[in-house]
C-alpha cells in the first residue's frame, strides 16, 4: 500500500483491500482512508489526518512521507493508526472544497447543508471515526487534524484546541511545543470541526495543527515543518521527544465574526496576517447593523476570511493568556 496517496488522487481501488507487513496489518477501508494495526498488542491509538481542505498540501505530503517510511520498515508502529485523506474530490480538483466547507459539518451538522459531494464524505468520516474508537483498547486516544492557513501567519505553526470540558493533560500540550508549534489557540465554545467532533464524541485529545500557507503539490518547503514530522514519527513510533525549549503562546478565543448577510464587511486588508494585534475600540467588521469592534485591550485575528458563506465565520478575535 506504498502508493496509498497514488490511488487516492486517482480514484483508483487497490489490487488489494488488506495485507501484512512483517510488523503490521493494514486495511483499505475507503478512498482515503487507510487502517493500520500493529502486530503486538498496542493500547495507544491515534487518527492522522489531512487533506480536509483540498488545497492545503503540506500536510499531506507529510502524511505520506510517514506511510513511506513505515511500509519501507523505517518507522516502527506501536500505535493504532487511522490515515485519514479527507477530502480527495477537492484534493484532485486543487480547491478548498466543492460545495461547503467540510470543516464546518461535524457532528452531524452536514445534514443542514446542502447535499453534495462534501456532506457525503463528512458522514463518511464520522463513520469511520465512529469504528475505529469503538475497536480501540482502553488508552490514549489521540487526533491530530493537519491543515495550512489560507493566510501568512506570525506564527507558521501553530495548533487550535478544541472546546474542551475536562481539563488537557500536560503531556499533549508539551508533545505540540515538541512538534514545533509556536502558538497554541484554545476554543470556547462547541464547533463543526473534524477535531471538535472527536473530542467531544470521543474524549481524544485532539488538535488542528496548522502548518504554513496553502500552496499546490510540488510547491511546499517541508523543511520547515521537519520538527513536526520528527515529532508525529516518534509519536507513532512509541518514543517521545523532549519538550522544545520555547513554549508556545496561548490564546484563547474571546470573539467570532460571522459573515450573516451580503451587507457583511471585513476592514482588513487582504494581507492582513494571522495574530495581527489591533487595540481595543477598533471597528473590525460590520454586517448591517451588527458591528464588530475590539472588546479587550488587545486583540488578535485568527483566519479572517470575508469571502465566507452565510452563517458561517469570517474571522476569530483572540487574548493572549499569561
Amino acid at each position: 500500500m506504498k502508493d496509498f496517496l497514488t490511488l487516492t488522487l486517482a480514484g483508483r481501488l487497490p489490487h488489494s483491500f488488506h495485507g501484512n507487513t512483517p510488523h503490521f496489518r493494514w486495511h483499505w477501508l475507503d478512498c482515503g482512508i487507510l487502517q493500520l494495526t500493529p502486530h503486538q498488542s498496542a493500547e495507544r491509538s491515534l487518527v492522522l489526518s489531512a487533506g480536509i481542505h483540498g488545497n492545503e498540501t503540506a500536510p499531506v505530503e507529510i502524511v505520506d512521507h510517514l506511510l513511506q517510511h513505515l511500509f519501507a520498515g523505517e518507522l516502527a508502529l506501536r500505535c493504532r493508526l487511522l490515515v485519514i485523506l479527507g477530502n480527495p474530490a477537492a484534493l484532485r480538483a486543487n480547491r478548498r472544497y466543492l460545495d461547503s466547507d467540510m470543516n464546518r459539518m461535524f457532528g452531524q451538522r452536514w445534514q443542514t447543508f446542502p447535499p453534495g459531494s462534501d456532506t457525503a464524505r463528512a458522514a463518511v468520516l464520522e463513520q469511520a471515526l465512529t469504528q475505529f474508537w469503538r475497536d480501540a483498547k482502553e488508552g490514549e486516544r489521540w487526533h491530530l487534524d493537519l491543515h495550512t492557513a489560507i493566510r501568512g501567519s506570525h506564527h507558521v505553526r501553530f495548533g487550535v484546541l478544541p472546546a474542551r470540558t475536562t481539563p488537557w493533560k500536560a503531556e499533549f500540550l508539551d508533545w505540540l511545543g515538541s512538534a514545533g508549534l509556536e502558538a497554541l489557540v484554545f476554543h470556547q465554545t462547541p464547533a463543526g470541526t473534524f477535531t471538535h467532533y472527536s473530542c467531544e464524541q470521543f474524549n481524544a485529545l485532539s488538535c488542528t495543527l496548522e502548518l504554513g500557507k496553502a500552496l499546490p503539490f510540488g510547491h511546499n518547503d517541508l523543511t520547515l515543518f521537519a520538527r513536526t514530522q520528527q515529532a508525529l514519527a516518534a509519536w507513532i513510533a512509541g518514543d517521545y521527544l523532549k519538550a522544545a525549549n520555547t513554549v508556545p503562546v496561548r490564546y484563547r478565543v474571546s470573539q467570532q465574526i460571522t459573515r450573516r448577510s451580503e451587507a457583511f464587511e471585513l476592514y482588513m486588508s487582504d494581507d492582513t496576517l494571522n495574530f495581527t494585534a489591533f487595540p481595543r475600540g477598533t471597528l473590525l467588521a460590520e454586517d448591517g447593523e451588527t458591528c464588530y469592534q475590539v472588546e479587550h485591550e488587545q486583540e488578535f485575528v485568527l483566519f479572517p476570511n470575508p469571502a465566507v458563506a452565510l452563517g458561517l465565520r469570517a474571522g476569530l478575535m483572540l487574548v493572549r493568556e499569561s
